[in-house]
């Protein structure tokens, strides 16, 4: 049974593990390959460890019996007024997809930003990132009109994004 639990230090390799296998399943065909194949999970969980937290930010995992299967990160917008939250990632392990999960963690983490009082939730997708677009449409998000573009680590590449929003 999967459960929905805070982030500890000790989840932090497995979450880089769970992120990069995530990153190359969700993302072929859309950010290049040469990107993709230069994910280094130890340089993920070292930048997770280093980078200093966004304040306010948290992460949830999905827990099935002890084996974390994904993540949810979240917290106030890094761009907008402070009445909106960001769900800036949220990514399950690609052989443990459309079992709910994401689902348990979205709610989760819209739970969370409602009772801290934020009204507005926003995230940015990639465009040609349809399943998750999907995935966000049936938690009853849509897109808001705004536009950017992501360059990936290691790239010049622009990828195009649209961001979702819901009002919470």
């Amino acid at each position: 049974m999967v459960e929905i639990r805070a982030l500890t230090e000790s989840d932090i390799d497995v979450l880089a593990q769970v992120h990069v296998r995530t990153w190359r399943s969700a993302y072929a065909g859309i950010v290049p390959a040469d990107v993709l194949d230069a994910l280094d999970p130890a340089v993920w969980a070292g930048r997770r460890r280093s980078r200093p937290a966004i304040p306010g930010a948290r992460t949830l995992v999905a827990d099935d019996d002890g084996t974390v299967v994904g993540f949810a990160s979240f917290g106030p917008s890094r761009q907008e007024e402070s009445t909106a939250a960001e769900l800036y990632a949220i990514y399950i392990d690609p052989d443990r997809q459309r079992r709910g999960t994401g689902e348990l963690l979205f709610t989760a983490a819209r739970a969370e930003l409602t009772t801290a009082g934020f009204s507005r939730l926003q995230l940015w997708v990639f465009e040609e990132n349809h399943p998750a677009r999907r995935f966000y449409e049936r938690m009853g998000m849509a897109p808001d009109g705004e536009r950017d573009h992501y360059t990936p680590p290691g790239s010049t590449v622009e990828l195009p994004e649209i961001r979702y929003a819901v009002r919470l």
